[in-house]
């Protein structure tokens, strides 16, 4: 039977945690590692009504896209709502799961759900994650020892491309030097000009690996003081990051595409708001999950044709449109962040319907937009 445990794992292998801001609270809040999981609730946010309803259902573990508890807690007492939560999920048995912003990083991610909602195709991050820090290690080991010391570098993490190890490039030459008194060099004699055959290796490794893959490098090498550079490379954006920009399958006008967004987000009564000509037309599309008033300018700087995200203000929103910016479209955060319960939900599914393991997996339909009402004027 899946437990708790074997649930996070998962989850936390979809949606890293290493990925989450320095600011979040993101991971198990809630609940005994080893128990059982047979019913999963996937919500936006925990509220007194999504944990009654995951009470009612019958959940095992709840797993929300925001933090119920940020910074230092000194206390959960029963005293005010988020206290009295943490007792009803332990009265209950119920584990919670976050997966905050790892999630809005991670590939697929919050704003992937977002952008398939609403035929969004070929995205690529709009604002990437630079990639993890590289090193490029370049050795110069006689010919003969190259393939010892390629095999030491690579089993200590360097050469990792992609979904390829041992990445390496030789190159052949000829090394010299004259080993001084005190040496005991492993080619040559004392006081003696020495020239030697030699590969000049390249290696790439994550700079976090620097000491493994240097100590695996004076292990393997012959030489009683191996030649050798270690070159910082400049950083790159990866494939993760905030937001997703893509293409629309057929061009709409912005009138036409506000309605289907409209029309497939959760948006309530707060609607959508629009800014931008309503019969202008519509091909690249930039989106972001939740609060997104950063990405705007970087929206319009990669050609989109309008942005879709929640929280705009009005200043930055009038600043954008007065610089001659892309059309904008604000949805409620909640909104914006919904597709991902379900998203992750047939994920979840797919995981566990080839095993032995029974999961039921919901996603609560409970709209928690605070924005319950809206009223125009009668004028």
């Amino acid at each position: 039977m899946a437990t708790v445990n074997d649930v996070c794992a998962l989850v936390e292998g979809w949606f890293p945690p290493q990925l989450a801001e320095s600011w979040d609270a993101v991971g198990l809040v809630v609940g005994r590692p080893q128990n059982p999981v047979t019913t999963i609730m996937l919500t936006v946010d925990v509220t007194p009504d999504t944990v009654a309803e995951a009470i009612a259902e019958g959940a095992d573990l709840i797993i929300a896209h925001h933090p119920l508890l940020f910074g230092g807690v000194t206390s959960v007492a029963a005293t005010d709502f988020k206290g009295r939560i943490i007792h009803d999920l332990i009265a209950a048995d119920i584990a919670l799961l976050v997966a905050h912003t790892n999630a809005d990083c991670a590939k697929p991610g919050v704003s992937d759900a977002l952008a398939d909602a609403l035929g969004v195709f070929e995205t690529e991050p709009l604002e990437p994650c630079v990639g993890e820090a590289l090193d490029k290690f370049v050795v110069f080991v006689p010919q003969s020892d190259a393939p010892a010391v390629l095999e030491a570098m690579s089993q200590a993490g360097a050469g990792r491309v992609g979904n390829y190890d041992r990445c390496a490039f030789e190159s052949d030459g000829r090394g010299t030097f004259r080993p001084q008194s005190g040496a005991s060099p492993h080619i040559g004699s004392v006081g003696e000009i020495e020239q030697v055959a030699e590969t000049r290796l390249e290696m790439v490794a994550l700079r976090r690996l620097r000491s493994v893959v240097t100590s695996a490098l004076r292990d393997a090498h012959p030489y009683e003081e191996p030649a050798f550079d270690i070159v910082e490379l400049a950083d790159i954006p990866g494939p993760l990051g905030l937001g997703r920009i893509g293409e629309l399958d057929q061009p709409a006008t912005l009138e036409a595409f506000a309605r289907v967004v409209a029309t497939e987000l959760p948006v309530g009564q707060s609607g959508v708001r629009i800014a931008g000509d309503l019969a202008g037309t519509v091909r690249r599309v930039a989106v972001c999950g939740g609060s997104g008033d950063s990405l705007l300018a970087v929206a319009s700087a990669r050609g989109a044709d309008v942005y879709v995200t929640s929280d705009l203000k009005h200043h930055a929103v009038s600043e954008h449109l007065a610089n001659g910016g892309c059309a904008v479209i604000d949805v409620a955060h909640f909104a914006s962040e919904f597709p991902w319960c379900r998203a992750t939900a047939h994920r979840l599914e797919r995981a566990f319907e080839s095993g032995s393991d029974t999961v039921c997996v919901k996603v609560s339909e409970i709209v928690t937009d605070p924005w319950s009402q809206h009223m125009r004027s009668q004028s």
